[in-house]
């Protein structure tokens, strides 16, 4: 296992995502335990992006 996954395990198995235990995280696939860190430190969707390069109309 890539030594960066393995901290990332160690990361998510101290303190396990809600709906999780550090049973569940032991057990993942590699993919699933990237795929949980990428949704969990992706930016907010919903971020306000006020005056980013848009055209408004007030």
């Amino acid at each position: 296992m890539n030594p960066n996954k393995e901290k990332l395990r160690k990361k998510y198995m101290n303190n396990p995502p809600e709906g999780l235990t550090s049973e569940d995280i032991r057990h993942m696939r590699e993919d699933d335990l990237l795929d949980i860190d990428y949704f969990l430190n992706e930016d907010d969707p919903f971020e306000d992006d006020f005056g980013e390069e848009d055209f408004y109309i007030f």
